[in-house]
């Protein structure tokens, strides 16, 4: 009974922390000269993320076993990962908007798993035959932290279309070739291209710009952290198809059945692939990419929830239907 309620408060306090961290992270958006709020709303997150690595570690314990086996613990174990992901990547390059557009995703995930879900789908029960794997650990957590990555890389590319508006941008040399983040420094092009924009030495241009240079500076890299981390996930969700064919053949005797789930993975794993090629074509660059990586994120979101709740496949939580 003690373990049930530290469970409640945990899943209710990373709630509100993310809904506090969410506004500190607008507010100091809305207003930069309040220059600690971006330090506050961090800290925010780091308590979200520890808050929910221990409930996740609460679970396990209670269970015995990693606790992705409904999908109570795996809405927490995605708020996980998109939590991590965005504190590791906002450290490495300071920007506070990542945290702005990311921690309503991750806080919206834990309101509908601690209000929305029925209380027989957030008890802790044995796991059915199908489960008692290890490819449960192996195939579910690599796929969840695909959707992480994802999540949070296309979340950017969403915030750079935004940024950008109707603008006509081409990003020359933002994805291959650069090894590393790019500076941010602008200079002027010659006044016969007034509107025109260089950005750094990666033959990277912005036209017909309406744009401040501070907003040309984030959404340059708002770009080039979407084309990343979008690279981190994409790998993964490969390996976690891949090893989901291999635990379908040892459960139920096929590599692949074109169950709901299956065919909506291979989707999504289209639509990012398409993406990332769209990326490393010279003539598919800025807004265009952009747009595949948002239709990504609706891909992803009928993938992991979509399917799980309506369909009637073997991964199925069959919730509504």
């Amino acid at each position: 009974m003690d373990l049930v309620i530290l469970e409640n408060f945990l899943d209710n306090a990373s709630f509100f922390v993310l809904l506090l961290t969410m506004l500190i992270y607008w507010i100091g958006t809305a207003f930069p000269s309040l220059t600690w709020f971006p330090t506050l709303g961090t800290t925010g997150g780091i308590i979200a993320n520890l808050l929910i690595a221990t409930l996740l570690g609460a679970r396990w314990l209670e269970g015995g076993y990693f606790p992705l086996s409904n999908l109570y613990e795996s809405l927490f174990f995605l708020a996980w990962g998109i939590t991590t992901t965005y504190l590791i990547v906002e450290s490495m390059v300071g920007i506070s908007l990542i945290g702005a557009v990311t921690t309503p995703i991750a806080m919206a995930i834990t309101a509908f798993a601690t209000i929305s879900l029925p209380s027989d789908m957030r008890v802790s029960s044995p796991l059915v035959p199908a489960l008692k794997s290890n490819w449960l650990m192996m195939h579910v957590s690599v796929m969840m932290l695909s959707y992480s990555a994802l999540m949070v890389g296309s979340v950017m590319a969403i915030a750079f279309l935004i940024i950008t508006r109707d603008q006509d941008i081409s990003l020359r040399g933002s994805s291959v070739g650069t090894g590393s983040y790019r500076n941010s420094s602008l200079k002027e092009f010659p006044k016969n291209h007034e509107k025109e924009i260089l950005l750094n030495t990666n033959d990277a241009f912005i036209t017909k710009n309406n744009l401040s240079p501070q907003h040309l500076n984030l959404a340059d890299k708002l770009d080039n952290l979407s084309y990343r981390i979008i690279g981190l996930g994409f790998p993964l969700l490969t390996i976690g198809i891949i090893a989901g064919a291999v635990w379908a053949n040892e459960a139920w005797g096929s590599y692949w059945s074109w169950d709901p789930k299956e065919t909506w993975a291979l989707i999504t794993w289209l639509v990012f692939a398409a993406y990332l090629h769209a990326r490393i074509t010279k003539d598919w660059q800025g807004r265009r990419p952009a747009i595949l990586a948002a239709g990504g994120f609706i891909a992803v979101w009928v993938c992991y929830l979509g399917v799980n709740l309506l369909g009637n496949g073997l991964h199925s939580y069959g919730w509504f239907l």
